[in-house]
């Protein structure tokens, strides 16, 4: 009986040895990694990368986290664990004179860059692609150009094999032969980051390349990315511009339904985007509270809460106050003007005067990437698909539905719509609502993008009137037209004068415009036109 006890001990501490011990470090190894001058201990690490093992990851690992002490003879790691025999991987106890291995600056860019080459042969494609986010920058070395390279053969993933070039390549640029340094400076001419260009621009300044020919294929790779760079840059603004065009683009759709349909100049417009921002706010901190594990669902729901919050808000408006000053545009604009105040006080006393955090849900944080200048973050460009389907929601309410007949009729000829016997007074009160309801879900938007306050709505009412007036009262098409045109005309001309002097210049243009075409892009079609 004892005899099996012992056999079976005897297994037991063979497979705790075979667990420490699995990687390719021996004891020496590891000593030589862990003590010493950097010098040395790079040198080491050079060697233990160039032979690909990665079994010795863990070792690093610890390495890296400053688990790792030794003593004259041993190494051990220490963690929240326990301490183990690094070479055996068992239990023991730490001797008192145990030293701590220091790692200074360049030693963990090294350990850095070491871990990163390894982990290129991981069967996950996420861990690969973060391996060569890393190394290319890190402190990626000639030791590392064989995993590297073996790498880049049978790399299948796009996003990681451009990558892997862009080091291999940068490695090679250092090369002793003039053949390979030329080849590589053509490799990186593919490439969309503006480090890379830094690369090779450091390689014309004295004391770089020296080779006439290699200097001269490394200048036209840098000319070739700057002028790859100047289009991403191009097709930023334009992004920005769109995502800043589909915010004008709510902003103005219920106006210009509201404007066009009665005329009323309402100020307080801008109010009811700020009352849907406010309203998604709550929202969100009712799911932080009592629906934690659904929070990445609160935007889906604060939708339909700002559109019917707004909603009646403004048929409350119109049924009180605006319905009784038709015809009278200067005291309607006062009356709105004094209700936005209102309502800006409201909110003051309700939530504060200052701004309030609305924090975007998991699915619309971060962005796709796509060159060192262009990244197109996931909350705008949602913003810029949830404008377009709020308008095609519109087209089809006012195109495909009785309700949309009406307030075209309505728009078109009130005295002949009253005449067949429309309720325009009706109209008017849903018409209203509708309007304030799409500026609600502006507020939703702006709420993904910016900070929310109580004078949230006064950066946009100016420029709401301004979309509206371009694209011709009452036309959802011109809406479209001068939301993103006037969009991506600012944030062009911001590029070259500033976000002060671009909104003047802008403003110029829409003078000069409206001097010239005061209808608008579309001229509204009916007999009341003329």
């Amino acid at each position: 009986m004892n005899i099996t006890k012992y056999i079976a001990q005897a297994i037991l501490v063979g497979l705790m040895f075979a667990a420490g011990a699995a990687h390719a470090l021996t004891e020496q190894d590891m000593m030589a990694l862990s003590s010493g001058d950097n010098d040395q201990r790079i040198a080491k690490l050079a060697t233990v990368v160039t032979a690909g093992d990665a079994s010795v990851i863990p070792f690093l690992n610890s390495l890296e986290n400053d688990e790792v002490k030794y003593t004259g003879k041993k190494v051990y790691i220490v963690n929240d664990k326990g301490t183990v025999d690094a070479a055996t991987g068992l239990a023991v106890a730490l001797p008192d004179d145990a030293q701590d291995v220091i790692n200074n600056n360049r030693m963990r860019n090294k350990l850095d860059a070491a871990i990163a080459a390894l982990n290129l042969e991981s069967t996950d494609a996420a861990v690969r692609l973060q391996a060569a986010k890393t190394l290319s920058q890190s402190d990626a070395g000639e030791s590392t150009l064989a995993l590297v390279k073996k790498a880049e053969k049978i790399e299948k993933n796009p996003e990681v094999h451009e990558l892997l070039v862009e080091i291999r390549a940068s490695i090679e640029l250092l090369s002793g032969d003039p053949a390979v340094r030329m080849q590589s400076a053509r490799d990186l001419a593919g490439s969309t980051s503006s480090d890379v260009k830094d690369l090779l621009a450091s390689r014309l300044l004295p004391g770089g390349e020296t080779d006439p020919d290699v200097r001269k294929v490394i200048a036209a790779a840098m000319h070739t990315i700057d002028k790859r760079l100047s289009y991403y840059e191009a097709a930023g603004t334009v992004f920005t511009g769109l995502s800043l065009g589909s915010v004008l683009l709510l902003a103005a759709l219920g106006l210009a339904i509201t404007y066009g349909l009665m005329g009323v100049i309402n100020m307080a417009h801008g109010e009811m985007m700020m009352l849907g921002a406010y309203a998604t706010y709550v929202v969100q901190n009712l799911f932080r509270h009592y629906l934690p594990q659904w929070f990445d669902a609160y935007v889906i729901v604060a939708i339909p809460v700002a559109f019917v919050v707004t909603g009646l808000v403004g048929i409350a408006l119109e049924r009180t106050v605006i319905r009784h000053l038709y015809g009278r545009p200067l005291e309607t604009l006062l009356a709105t003007w004094g209700i936005s105040l209102i309502l800006m006080q409201l909110v003051r006393t309700l939530f504060g005067a200052q701004n309030v955090e609305v924090e975007n849900p998991g699915w619309m944080s971060g962005g796709v990437h796509l060159a060192s200048n262009l990244v197109l973050p996931y909350n705008r460009i949602t913003i810029i698909l949830f404008a377009f389907a709020v308008l095609l929601l519109v087209w089809g309410l006012l195109n495909k539905t009785r309700l949309g007949l009406f307030v075209r009729a309505v728009t078109q000829n009130r005295k002949m719509a009253g005449c067949v016997g429309v309720n325009t007074a009706r109209i008017d009160a849903w018409a209203f609502g509708l309007g304030s309801s799409i500026a609600g879900l502006a507020g939703v938007a702006l709420s993904q993008i910016g900070n929310v306050g109580p004078d949230l709505g006064k950066t946009y009412i100016v420029d709401s009137f301004m979309v509206v007036v371009v694209g011709g009262v009452g036309q959802l098409a011109g809406t479209v037209y001068a939301g993103l045109g006037l969009g991506i005309i600012s944030k062009y001309m911001e590029g070259f004068t500033g976000p002060v002097m671009a909104k003047i210049i802008v403003l110029v243009i829409i003078i000069i415009f409206i001097q010239k075409r005061p209808q608008g892009i579309f001229a509204l079609k009916g007999r009341s036109v003329d």
